[in-house]
């Protein structure tokens, strides 16, 4: 395996996530019920896997990238964006999972040189199994209740389908030394690709589950965004009527105050970018089966309310089970809300439903 040509800073992370970490950190409010989630499980468990799962723009990156900036002995990894061709070694020959273990295991080697007093062992050169050696190593060298911890940025953007059937997301271990921990960070995933299969403590926490401390935080965004820009008339603007008090989605919030004198039918250049990534996403589905995937996307977008798969299978007169595949590739951008066993659907933020409305109408009018 080839080495990747890229410089580390002494956190052993490349100054690549250096750059995304300073960036999604910036004007970081609140999430005080996530840190308390994890330090919990922590606590309480000698070992395992904490996952958090949050719509697009829930703030899920951040939250990542301020325990970084707030805990030792973190290694972190982030999918997102894609890694430039300095990441990915000569010609590009590496894939997700060896560039995964090239990087994290270059700050593990940190790690372990910091507790190390000898020479770090010969046994860790052109050792296949140098992920989990590492983990064992410093687990046995860590004091007492220190924790090493773990956190991946990004997991949806994994293709399952490059790995072995049954087998974790970059083959994580099914079992984990002690005082080990992974905080694993994705959007929601299909009900094909959620598990993992493991022998050890795990703990999941949905942002959408929070909704009331999701609305704190962001209308302490906004303070914070005001004082530190010196614009405090940034909470009367036009900018903050499209920020009601319901509000919680950052990434919506924190591209909308940027830009106050935006008339209410338009978007931020950044935002109408970030629901083509969305659209890019779907289109795949909608390649693959045009017809009935593109009458679904109407169903979902006749209304901002909800609609249960047998409500839009009833409308189309197609069967359940044709629906339910199309809303599982389209899961990360939809919120799912469960009524009397029943789950019912609506695109996660009325933005992006609006967007798409738009993007609809103007495929037609072409």
């Amino acid at each position: 395996m080839s080495k990747i040509k890229t410089i580390n800073n002494t956190r052993g992370h490349p100054e690549y996530f250096k750059t995304i970490i300073t960036a999604k950190s910036r004007n970081f409010v609140g999430r005080k019920f996530v840190f308390s989630a994890i330090d919990n499980f922590i606590n309480q468990s000698d070992k395992g896997y904490f996952t958090l799962i949050g719509e697009p723009g829930s703030g899920k990156s951040a939250i990542a990238a301020q325990y970084f900036n707030n805990n030792n002995n973190v290694v972190y990894y982030n999918f997102h964006p894609p890694q430039p061709p300095l990441l990915r070694g000569e010609n590009n020959e590496l894939g997700d999972y060896e560039t995964f273990l090239e990087i994290v295991n270059n700050q593990l080697l940190e790690i372990l040189s910091s507790l190390e007093t000898d020479q770090i062992d010969n046994e860790l050169e052109n050792n296949d199994n140098l992920f989990s050696l590492l983990l064992q190593k410093i687990s046995d060298k860590l004091p007492q209740k220190q924790p090493l911890i773990i956190i991946i940025d990004g997991c949806h953007r994994l293709d399952l389908n490059q790995y072995k059937r049954g087998a974790n997301l970059l083959y994580l271990p099914r079992y984990l030394p002690k005082n080990v921990y992974f905080i694993l960070i994705r959007r929601p995933f299909p009900n094909n690709k959620s598990s993992l299969l493991i022998e050890t403590p795990s703990q999941t926490l949905d942002l959408s589950n929070y909704p009331e401390e999701n609305k704190k935080d962001i209308q302490n965004y906004l303070k914070t965004y005001a004082n530190n820009q010196e614009k405090l008339q940034i909470l009367d603007s036009s900018a903050s009527l499209r920020v009601n008090k319901n509000e919680s989605n950052f990434m919506y919030v924190s591209e909308i105050i940027k830009h106050p004198n935006l008339s209410p039918e338009s978007l931020p250049e950044s935002l109408d970018k970030y629901y083509q990534e969305h659209w890019n996403i779907m289109n795949k589905t909608i390649e693959k089966e045009p017809e009935l995937s593109l009458k679904t996307l109407e169903c979902l977008l006749e209304k901002e309310s909800f609609i249960s798969v047998e409500n839009i299978a009833e409308i189309l007169d197609e069967d359940e089970y044709d629906i339910e595949i199309i809303l599982e590739d389209w899961r990360e951008f939809l919120h799912l809300e469960t009524q009397e066993n029943t789950p019912y659907y609506k695109f996660y933020h009325p933005s992006f439903h609006h967007w798409l409305k738009e993007k609809l109408r103007d495929n037609i009018t072409d």
